[in-house]
């Protein structure tokens, strides 16, 4: 061997391996406090309400420089109740009563001739079909094709649109039903990115009482001011909302934690405690077309709630960097509180890579690094490192929001 080709092997001997960079597989966080902490505190508004605060005095502390004052709440307003979906099941309820199906979004139309109508013991299957959804009635194991349209609407029994005795139809989508009660059900196809078309489900209800009955934010059980604080909140909430189309879902409002969760008519029927919330929404009931609403220059304002805080309510501004007056911080002591709040006043998670990379938009992430905080204690910014040395910087808010941590409100442990 010459000389030098043995100084190169005797080099290329002496290299070190360059150590592979290691990739936790988990991250452990531990933090306080669930939900974005915006606005009305509910462990909070309970907390007030066992103390012996009113509904109005506990609206007024967490939605600064607001009035509350009486205003129409009469208005109908789409709830989003199946979001892209290949295909679901509208079935009537109660024996004896009607469900009747029609061509078209036939809005408050009262003459609307339906293109079927069918009893109890028949339902309706919707199908995605290319642009359109067809719509079969279903009995038993038979089926027959009505027709096919880009949107469908349905009425049924014992409601404003329907005259008879008071009925219910389930939307079944896959194995889960949840029955509703009130207004009308619209189907529609609407085209979604990457996925193409799929059908867009809705609940057009009246805000007053056929949407707040069905609001499920707080239980039952808890006090009646609390309940009333909660009522208020939810009508503000709907109303700002109301006029306002959201395309992708042929909708004013989600019926979930987009917006507010509405469970059809489950929340008025729960046994022993389904009154009291029925009754919460009606003594905020100024007349039969009117409620009690938080207002800011005379306007319903978007009402914003949260399950609890870090002990301080946090800002718009700190969570979606979007300045709402209203939303001044303020102390929120009873979120703090193990016996009011045992789940969240104090909690542990771990994340995976999987959800730590998708959430960075990273190949992996191999370190975390929390850069700042708000003066109300979240997480300002957080930071992540790949294997490949690319970093990643995400809003508090929104890290909590992609992982689906309890709240903005943790430290890396």
């Amino acid at each position: 061997m010459s000389k030098t080709l043995l100084v190169i092997f005797t080099l290329l001997l002496s290299i070190t391996p360059a150590k592979a960079i290691e990739v936790p597989a988990t991250f452990n966080f531990q933090g306080t406090g669930y939900g974005h902490g915006v606005g009305l505190s509910q462990i909070g508004a309970r907390g007030k309400a066992l103390a012996g605060e009113s509904a109005n005095s506990i609206l007024s502390y967490y939605y600064s420089g607001t009035q509350i004052v009486s205003l129409s709440d009469n208005q109908n307003i789409r709830v989003n109740i199946g979001h892209l979906l290949p295909q679901a099941t509208l079935k009537s309820g109660v024996q004896g009563s009607v469900l009747n199906l029609y061509v078209g979004d036939v809005g408050e139309d009262l003459l609307a001739i339906p293109a079927a109508s069918l009893t109890s013991k028949s339902g309706i299957s919707f199908i995605q079909q290319g642009s359109k959804v067809s719509a079969y009635i279903v009995t038993g194991k038979n089926s027959q094709l009505i027709g096919t349209s880009p949107t469908w609407s349905t009425r049924w029994s014992g409601t404003r649109y329907l005259e008879g005795a008071p009925s219910t139809v389930s939307l079944k989508v896959n194995s889960k039903s949840v029955k509703y009660r009130y207004g009308q059900i619209q189907v529609k196809s609407v085209k979604a990115p990457i996925i193409g078309h799929r059908m867009e489900i809705t609940n057009t209800v009246r805000i007053h009482d056929e949407y707040l009955f069905g609001i499920s934010e707080v239980p039952s059980s808890w006090p009646t001011q609390a309940l009333i604080a909660q009522g208020i909140a939810s009508r503000s909430y709907a109303l700002s909302k109301v006029g306002i189309p959201k395309r992708a879902c042929d909708c004013n409002v989600y019926n979930n934690i987009s917006d507010q969760a509405f469970v059809g008519i489950s929340k008025e029927i729960e046994p022993i405690y389904g009154p009291m919330w029925k009754a919460a929404v009606q003594a905020s009931s100024t007349s039969e077309s009117t409620g009690e609403v938080i207002t800011l220059n005379n306007l319903p304002i978007t009402a914003f709630f949260t399950s609890s805080s870090g002990g301080q309510t946090e800002t718009s501004v700190n969570a979606w960097g979007q300045e709402r007056s209203f939303t001044t911080s303020v102390a929120d002591p009873y979120s703090q509180d193990p016996v009011l709040n045992p789940r969240f006043f104090t909690w542990n998670r771990a994340l995976d890579q999987a959800i730590l990379a998708k959430a960075f938009l990273l190949i992996d992430v191999v370190s975390l690094s929390i850069n700042s905080r708000n003066t109300t204690g979240t997480v300002a910014t957080i930071t992540a490192t790949s294997s490949d040395g690319k970093t990643s910087t995400l809003r508090g808010e929104t890290f909590r929001s992609r992982t689906q941590l309890p709240s903005a409100w943790f430290n890396l442990i």
